[in-house]
């Protein structure tokens, strides 16, 4: 496999996700290599949850190690300008680290995360040694891919070139379709979520309430993730007033941070609502497991932002429904396919802080419709969303990849 990002150390909420595909791929008999870039953070041993970990340097300066991790995009809107002198340097050394790695080691299958950016040393790379492709998106390529005519050609050539490509979302698998990827090839494979690690957590929520100094009979609506635009935070910021209207004591817990965190905490203030909002920061990921657990609802306001990206299918939504929680989402990217408007949860059209707040309203006025709904969201994860059921599916397409490889060889191809 070949990222951009991984998480940096045990507990990292940076791609969780791919460690996530990787450990489980591992976790059904396969070995897993994983080529990634180096970070100043990063604190991996070889080998974790039976995946082998290669970091390689690009840069001898620290505040040159921008590449990846969440890092590369300014508020998930533009590219930050030393990314470009800096993408001719990461190909070469990922080219480079990746050749060493594919002569040591007889691989079976080249899966590339991202096709922008690790679509094309995958592609090269894989032509070269002559082994199938697969390649999965994950939302931020696919929007690069769309603001420029020359990487769109770039990721038409990748898209091209391999056996399969994935997508945790309809929406994304048709917009690399209109960027030239063949439909035949594209493959819908929503993420998932281990129901061990997120769970129902026995009295999690007067153990929340003590960690963030509520009172034990304050309401939490719970929303966790980067700070950029995509994800709407803004939105639920400003439903705040007509939530407290109805509910006065009910605190709203925003966790995460990022380049709009202080136009976030500004906004909070213009609204004079300090006091019923709580931004904690980062939660380290054990810890994240007790919030889903404790909170009334979990709120996820995703939008299509101003250029047009999205999110794929966020992991946050899928941990807050292995934690038999309510959700209350907007009715955008791959959020469908996990809620189900009125059996596990309540969609509302983006970028409506009214429509937010009702539906929050309506869910914290309803106790046994919230156990209801919290209820049918644990059992889709354990029958559908999870990761055991992701890595069965890329097993398959691996297989079918290595086949079709084998076939093309046989006719001299």
């Amino acid at each position: 496999m070949v990222t951009s990002s991984y998480p940096k150390y045990e507990g990292d909420v940076t791609a969780p996700f791919i460690e996530s595909i990787a450990s489980s791929v591992a976790a059904q008999g396969n070995e897993v290599h994983v080529l990634a870039p180096y970070h100043p953070e990063v604190r991996r041993e070889p080998v974790e949850k039976g995946v082998h970990l290669h970091f390689f340097k690009y840069s001898p300066f620290r505040h040159l190690n921008i590449w990846g991790y969440a890092e590369a995009l300014e508020a998930d809107v533009r590219v930050k300008g030393a990314i470009y002198p800096l993408t001719p340097i990461v190909f070469l050394s990922s080219f480079a680290n990746l050749w060493r790695l594919t002569a040591r080691i007889k691989f079976d299958v080249m899966h590339g995360h991202w096709v922008i950016p690790n679509g094309p040393v995958s592609t090269i790379m894989a032509r070269l040694r002559r082994l199938p492709l697969v390649l999965s998106l994950h939302g931020s390529d696919i929007f690069i891919a769309e603001q420029s005519k020359l990487v769109s050609r770039v990721a038409r050539w990748c898209f091209r070139a391999a056996s399969a490509i994935t997508a945790p979302s309809e929406d994304l698998r048709q917009r690399a379709i209109k960027l030239g990827a063949p439909p035949s090839r594209c493959h819908l494979v929503p993420y998932g979520v281990d129901p061990g690690q997120f769970t129902r957590i026995k009295q999690a929520g007067p153990l929340l309430r003590v960690e963030l100094g509520l009172p034990p009979d304050a309401p939490v609506v719970f929303a966790v993730g980067r700070m950029v635009y995509k994800k709407g935070f803004e939105y639920l910021i400003r439903a705040v007033p007509a939530i407290l209207r109805e509910h006065p004591n009910a605190k709203i817990v925003l966790g995460g941070g990022g380049d709009l965190e202080p136009r976030l905490v500004s906004l909070v203030k213009q609204l004079g609502v300090e006091k019923s909002v709580i931004m904690p920061g980062w939660i380290a990921r054990d810890r994240l497991p007790l919030y889903f657990s404790g909170c009334d609802l979990f709120v996820l306001p995703s939008v299509v932002d101003q250029q047009g990206n999205v999110d794929g299918l966020p992991n946050t939504l899928l941990e807050a429904m292995a934690s038999a929680r309510p959700v209350v989402a907007t009715n955008v990217a791959g959020i469908p396919l996990a809620v189900k408007d009125g059996d596990n949860g309540l969609l509302v059209p983006e970028k409506q802080p009214g429509e937010l707040s009702a539906a929050i309203n309506l869910l914290l006025r309803a106790p046994e419709l919230r156990v209801q709904y919290g209820e049918a969201s644990r059992r889709r994860v354990e029958d559908e969303l999870n990761w055991e059921t992701t890595a069965a599916t890329f097993a398959r397409l691996y297989a079918s990849a290595a086949n079709r490889k084998k076939r093309g060889r046989g006719r001299g191809e």
